[in-house]
């Protein structure tokens, strides 16, 4: 897996943290950057954390697993993009956005919360063999600057990108593991 997949994967992962911290910022009456900061390094710490805990998961069961690991990974992805998809166009709009101030036990159930995809694209990483190191640093790099961005854009623009967001995240995800999927058939080289 390249560079570009594996970034491709770190923005379909951080499109949750994207979408909270634009609420974070929505709730701001002006953007407060150490706030930012602080949404940007639990997001993006968490979703750096949790794909290194899905691989180390996955090394212990993938000698029992390798003859199907491509179907596992397109399942995983389809289904965690489907459901990210789903969410987005089911919400309810008052249920968006968290409450208003920056409370750390907040932070870190909504980190929690928001990277448990990661954990299972974790355990994807295991049968493909990917640089967990190389992987888990860009994922988590990724999800903090968007983070950050997703802070500003919500005190600056409002709520428009939220459910946007949670639909391109989806689909990226989805369509990754369609090619995971593809590739390991043999149908693209």
């Amino acid at each position: 897996m390249g560079f570009v997949e594996l970034f491709l994967i770190g923005v379909g992962l951080s499109m949750d943290a994207f979408a909270v911290s634009v609420c974070k910022g929505l709730n701001m009456k002006t953007l407060n950057r150490k706030h930012a900061l602080v949404i940007g390094l639990f997001f993006g710490g968490f979703q750096g954390i949790m794909p290194l805990l899905g691989w180390l998961l996955g090394k212990q069961f993938e000698r029992y697993i390798t003859a199907f690991d491509h179907w596992i990974a397109f399942v995983l992805l389809a289904f965690i993009g489907g459901k990210m998809v789903w969410e987005a166009l089911h919400e309810d709009p008052e249920e968006v956005c968290p409450q208003p101030r920056l409370d750390l036990k907040e932070l870190f159930m909504l980190a929690v919360a928001t990277s448990i995809d990661a954990l299972a694209v974790g355990i994807t990483f295991a049968f493909l063999q990917v640089n967990i190191w190389g992987a888990v640093s860009l994922i988590a790099a990724t999800t903090f600057v968007l983070s950050v961005i997703g802070v500003w854009v919500g005190n600056r623009f409002g709520s428009r990108f939220h459910t946007k967001a949670e639909i391109a995240g989806g689909v990226i995800l989805v369509l990754i593991g369609l090619k995971i999927l593809l590739e390991h058939l043999g149908v693209l080289g």
